[in-house]
């Protein structure tokens, strides 16, 4: 599982994930808990998806948030929660009693970043625009990936002599989600997968792939996470080796009192 708070990688931090802007983002209340949530999230290593506040148990706050790798555990919603739940209380960008709650993305997250939609692409989306285009708000079909500024969308709702591609502005959308479809869901098992499989590789518990396979996965866009992985260990190894040896064992009190001592009473 992953480990909240200061097991970001550097590499993590260098790629503008954490800091990449969102495209899609929320008006009124949402916006100024999100005004509060940014600065904490990314100080501690994640980024902020989605507000949403709704009337849930009275009124609840979701904060939807991710690691820049896509991921967010157990340990990670409660790390952010303890993090921001007081610096909130001080802020009180709701003027009303509410519950806090912390989420994943899922697998049918929304889509957020320019990031999202290029690494979505082929998958099926629905959007709702915030601005009309062509004299329409909602869309459905499959993501064509990102030219510019804009998505280009295939529809699989058009009508007679309808032209199925359009592209959309990003900056015009106010809601975009993915589809939860066999291909978005076997796409998932098949990350965890190579996840699982680099992990084992770069700690020796299986053989190292081939030239050519490893070359393939990168052509692919797989991601080394084993190696992410390997690293925050290390680190963690790294981290517990400069603690210095203790001090006040029993060798040392009997050092201190002039007796000899056998190392089996120790």
């Amino acid at each position: 599982m992953n480990e909240p708070l200061d097991t970001i990688t550097d590499a993590e931090l260098q790629d503008g994930g954490i800091e990449e802007p969102r495209l899609v983002t929320e008006p009124g209340a949402a916006a100024r808990v999100a005004a509060v949530a940014v600065p904490v999230l990314e100080g501690l290593g994640y980024r902020l998806v989605r507000i949403r506040i709704s009337g849930e148990a009275g009124c609840t706050v979701q904060v939807m948030a991710e690691r820049p790798d896509g991921t967010m555990q157990i340990e990670d919603c409660e790390a952010v929660s303890r993090a921001l739940s007081p610096v909130l209380d001080i802020a009180d960008p709701i003027e009303r009693a509410y519950r806090l709650e912390i989420s994943s993305p899922g697998i049918d997250r929304p889509l957020v970043r320019r990031s999202d939609f290029e690494r979505f692409e082929g998958h099926l989306i629905r959007i709702e625009m915030a601005v009309p285009h062509d004299g329409r708000k909602r869309y459905r079909g499959k993501l064509g990936g990102v030219e510019g500024d804009c998505i280009r969308l295939h529809r699989d709702d058009t009508r007679g002599v309808e032209n199925p591609d359009v592209l959309l502005p990003m900056t015009d959308i106010s809601e975009a989600r993915l589809v939860l479809t066999d291909a978005l869901i076997a796409e998932s098992m098949r990350r965890g997968k190579a996840a699982a499989r680099d992990l084992k590789e770069d700690l020796g518990l299986a053989p190292p792939p081939p030239a050519h396979a490893r070359a393939a996965r990168s052509k692919t866009g797989q991601k080394d996470f084993g190696k992410v992985q390997l690293e925050k260990a290390k680190a963690a190894k790294a981290k517990v080796a400069k603690k210095p040896p203790p001090k006040n064992t029993k060798a040392h009190r009997l050092a201190a009192q002039g007796a000899g001592y056998d190392d089996t009473d120790i």
